[in-house]
């Protein structure tokens, strides 16, 4: 990586020259956007200040990389950081010097932020339980960053259309979203012997899509010939030039899931007849001595490794406080063997800990996140910081919470909301069993901010769906339907999911009231 670290130095002296441009008014926003989106860089709307993308690859952070990180927040008086549904850490806030000064001591200390935004090929997602589930087929995390380790080598030569995801999941509850994203490899194994179900041409956001199933599982030992086929396909027949429609997705659309599949299989044999590509695996065995407890707290998950535990940590709307980060990373200092895993809803596992270390960990953290699934629900950045952004999802999971405090409910009476301030789904609002979506509609004498409500998203293997569209309502009205539709569960005696499938017309009740 040497050499890729030097081409990346010199890259950016000339970001920040870039920069610099754009500050003083010589380059518009459109063009800033496009020289700074594969540098992990995105402007804030005021145009004054710049957000960066860390790219901890898969999610997997070590005690020294949450430091750093602490140490770059710290330096620049940041409040907090914030964790992303794709696995990364993004810092919001710095001016361009402060930018270039990250993204070299990043660099230095093994963090990429090159490729994290832009036409390119993104931070690639995994289980953030892989390795530790009980439940997995196997362990996804060496395949996972094999493909992360590919797609560095040569990340300043991709031209694609547009961004690329890949994603590996370990087990058929999907966490890492492999049935609808570009590409998948979901984990199974079939007479014990370990294969991945690949799953192509999905994704969110405009004109979200399921991933199609090859139809045929794949050894593990040729993922990276499968990730070049869906590469070349994609440049082979991706849209250049119509920015709207140049996902993998609008390819299958027109092609159709018979063509596509034959398209890749043809991409596919070519490139096994012109690449070597094998597999440099690092297998990381928990050889780490355990300690069993009676779990007493829903926040702590048993492993697979007899005696030790995962804590899971949500800060609210993956808004990790500065002050929360330095107790944590206090806190685990002394622990042998323990590992950080982001996860795809804004969260954290705090891995590998013994009985004492869990219970230890979980009493610390408690009440600095989110307890309930209301409470760790996810919400984009949004106004008034995203370019992109139509409303303030942030404010409205705030709300939420508050008005379900206020009102003494700590039962887990409604499931994890996804919030997207906008189409591009950057709360991944499709996929969750209550969604929501903002958008500007004329309500009345004048335009008002709404969202739109997704019913019955869901994700695992065979089950993922697209949640059905239920309306629009208010923004400043979301948190009091919630409320009430959070009442009216209770009162029915049953679970949400049930509750929307059974007793439709009773959910509808609720609904029409806000609907405008």
């Amino acid at each position: 990586m040497d050499k890729l670290n030097s081409e990346l130095l010199e890259e950016i002296k000339d970001f920040k020259e870039a920069g610099y441009k754009f500050l003083n008014g010589e380059m518009n926003k459109a063009d800033f956007k496009k020289a700074s989106g594969g540098m992990g860089v995105y402007a804030h709307r005021s145009g004054k200040e710049f957000m960066i993308r860390l790219r901890i690859m898969s999610g997997i952070a070590s005690k020294e990389q949450l430091k750093l990180v602490y140490d770059f927040a710290n330096k620049y008086d940041l409040e907090g950081i914030h964790l992303t549904t794709r696995q990364a850490i993004q810092l919001h806030g710095l001016d361009i010097d402060g930018i270039c000064e990250v993204m070299v001591e990043a660099l230095e200390n093994g963090i990429y932020t090159r490729g994290s935004g832009g036409s390119f090929p993104r931070n690639v997602a995994i289980s953030p339980l892989s390795g530790v589930d009980v439940d997995e087929a196997f362990d996804v995390t060496p395949y996972a960053m094999a493909v992360n380790k590919h797609f560095m080598k040569k990340i300043t030569s991709y031209k694609l259309p547009r961004k690329l995801k890949v994603a590996f999941s370990s087990s058929d509850k999907d966490a890492s979203h492999a049935t609808v994203t570009d590409q998948g490899f979901l984990a199974v194994k079939v007479d014990d012997k370990e294969y991945f179900k690949v799953y192509i041409g999905g994704g969110l956001g405009r004109n979200p899509k399921l991933g199609v199933e090859l139809g045929e599982l794949i050894e593990p030992k040729d993922i990276l010939y499968h990730v070049e086929a869906i590469t070349n396909l994609f440049m082979a027949e991706g849209d250049y030039k119509n920015h709207g429609k140049a996902r993998i997705r609008y390819i299958l659309d027109r092609m159709g899931k018979d063509d596509f599949i034959k398209c890749y299989k043809k991409h596919l044999e070519e490139v096994k007849k012109a690449e070597n590509l094998p597999l440099d695996l690092e297998i990381k065995e928990i050889k780490k001595e355990g300690k069993e407890i009676t779990i007493n707290n829903k926040r702590i998950i048993s492993q697979k490794q007899k005696g030790l535990y995962s804590v899971y940590f949500h800060p609210v709307g993956g808004q990790l406080k500065l002050s929360v980060l330095k107790t944590l990373i206090d806190e685990i200092e002394d622990m042998d063997d323990v590992e950080i895993r982001l996860t795809m809803e804004e969260g954290l596992y705090i891995r590998n800990l013994n009985g004492e270390e869990a219970e230890k960990t979980a009493s610390l953290t408690e009440g600095l996140g989110g307890e309930t699934r209301l409470e760790q629900s996810v919400a984009c950045i949004g106004t008034p910081i995203c370019q992109m952004g139509v409303l303030n999802g942030q404010k409205t999971l705030n709300e939420m919470i508050d008005m379900f405090r206020s009102e003494g409910i700590k039962e887990d009476l409604l499931p994890r909301v996804h919030i997207s301030g906008c189409p591009n789904s950057c709360g991944v609002h499709e996929v969750g069993n209550i969604g929501f979506c903002g958008k500007m509609k004329r309500v009345g004498d004048g335009p008002k901010n709404v969202f739109e409500l997704h019913i019955k998203g869901e994700l695992g293997e065979g089950k993922t769906r697209i949640g059905d569209y239920y309306g629009d309502i208010l923004q400043d009205k979301v948190p009091e339907f919630l409320l009430e539709l959070a009442k009216a569960v209770k009162l029915n005696g049953t679970e949400f999911e049930a509750f929307i499938t059974e007793s439709e017309d009773e959910f509808k009740q609720v609904l029409n009231k806000f609907l405008v």
